[in-house]
């Protein structure tokens, strides 16, 4: 399958050979990683303010996940 990079919309081939998948390079996959730590992206949590609240402790249960397989993320 044939994506564009989210950072800079060059084509991508999408399949297990494409390391950084589906950023065309380490570049853009970082340069979209500074984004999201920088909030400048987000997913929204719904239209609906009474919706479900994320707590301290779902903040650190993802943390762990994240620490957890973080090695996989930024493998070289």
């Amino acid at each position: 399958m044939i994506v564009n990079c989210p950072t800079c919309k060059q084509t991508v081939e999408w399949n297990e050979t494409s390391q950084y998948r589906p950023f065309c390079s380490k570049k853009c996959q970082l340069i979209d990683l500074g984004e999201w730590a920088d909030e400048e992206k987000s997913i929204p949590c719904g239209a609906n303010k009474d919706s479900e609240t994320i707590t301290l402790p779902d903040i650190e249960d993802i943390e762990a996940m994240l620490s957890e397989h973080s090695d996989d993320f930024f493998k070289e």
